[in-house]
């Protein structure tokens, strides 16, 4: 019955997608190659140039930000805006226990602890509900600072993460957080073009970060933004990844420790293209959605995963539900997936069961455990859409 499944549900992606196929790939139909070969034809090709100023005032109007800053990846942006959060060595994060690693290694790079919540099954992101009993079960208040009594560590911020592209229960969290006195720092780096009420993720914390890698919706080649509506903020952040420089005509002032995080300006001139296409992009991914949708409807044993409701998707990986318990299904499909040239993939393993995280404190987390064992990743590129 299991090998049945998984093969029947090969074959329906196979209907939709011709072997081979990456999981996500890049579309470079716009003015990348205009834009780059002005950075080289001009040798503005490092962290200062027009390109990376017109990235951050693009990315401000298309997410209804006040402030964007752009730096070298997501996980740089991560750690920043975690760091204007307020987040020191010793203190706690909490983070979803389902997310790439780089959410729990930012909150490490602070010197910090994260502390894993389980997700739900609707959003695949953290649980509101989890949330508020966890905080209300382990912490305490002491003169505004929230202290986890097991620990006796400050618990210092909130990372809701918006998994797939699929915005989380953003307006719950943010209410919970608040009742506990904690900012919230939201990891967006996959939701670039995703809505919740008609307003972007990553603009609902008090900081929120883009990721601009390769295999998303918009690539830069390597690179990522933090988002915040508050100016001081701003200002901090873009010191903080320009190496702490006062601002000078010819000496090195340095007033901070601080990084070298600041995004070059020939990514940004490819960001900058890519920015322009979103709209092309996103509805692309829409249409490549739809056709999974309406493939794997009446599909047995295995269901296609939706946007949440009230909310708009950027589709960035589309997913796969297998309903029988256990990770046997998944398996199944992932090999004879991969064997026919279809890049699939499982869902990230849960933070809590790598060894560098494993002693971490965590609430049960049975919802992560069941997503880690029944969903897959299938191809999601933009261009399948388009030969579609």
């Amino acid at each position: 019955m299991t090998h049945a499944v998984a093969a029947d549900a090969v074959e329906l992606l196979r209907r939709v997608i011709a072997a081979p196929a990456a999981l996500h790939e890049p579309c470079f139909h716009g003015n990348e190659e205009q834009y780059v070969s002005e950075c080289v034809r001009t040798g503005w090709v490092s962290s200062v140039g027009k390109f990376v100023d017109r990235l951050e005032d693009q990315l401000s109007e298309y997410t209804g930000a006040r402030h964007a800053v752009a730096t070298v990846n997501g996980t740089a942006a991560l750690h920043v805006a975690l760091l204007l959060a307020g987040v020191q060595p010793g203190d706690e994060v909490i983070i979803p226990a389902m997310t790439f690693v780089a959410t729990a290694n930012a909150v490490v790079n602070c010197g910090a602890v994260p502390h894993f919540i389980d997700i739900e099954d609707r959003t695949l992101g953290m649980a509101a509900s989890v949330l508020r009993a966890r905080l209300s079960e382990v912490t305490r208040l002491h003169d505004g600072t929230c202290i986890n009594q097991q620990t006796n560590r400050r618990v210092a911020a909130i990372v809701p993460m918006h998994t797939f592209g699929h915005p989380c229960d953003i307006q719950q969290l943010c209410e919970t957080a608040s009742e506990f006195g904690l900012p919230v720092v939201e990891d967006a780096a996959e939701s670039l073009g995703s809505y919740v009420d008609g307003r972007h993720t990553g603009t609902m914390g008090c900081l929120g970060v883009l990721s601009f890698n390769g295999n998303k919706v918009m690539t830069t080649g390597g690179g990522g933004a933090i988002l915040t509506n508050d100016e001081s903020l701003a200002v901090r952040a873009k010191h903080l990844t320009t190496t702490g420089k006062r601002p000078h005509r010819w000496h090195y002032e340095h007033d901070c420790h601080a990084f070298n995080y600041r995004m070059p300006n020939i990514n940004a001139a490819l960001g900058c293209a890519q920015l322009e296409q979103m709209d092309k992009f996103l509805a692309a991914k829409r249409r490549l959605a739809a056709t999974y949708r309406a493939t794997f409807q009446d599909a047995a044993g295995v269901q296609f995963f939706d946007e949440p409701s009230g909310c708009r998707s950027n589709f960035w990986l589309n997913a796969l539900r297998f309903t029988t318990p256990g990770s046997t299904m998944r398996d199944s499909f992932l090999r004879e997936s991969n064997d026919a040239g279809l890049m699939t993939r499982p869902c990230w393993t849960p933070l809590n069961r790598l060894p560098m995280y494993d002693q971490c404190p965590a609430s049960e987390l049975p919802v992560t455990q069941r997503v880690f064992e029944s969903f897959v990743n299938i191809p999601s590129s933009v261009k399948l859409a388009e030969s579609d």
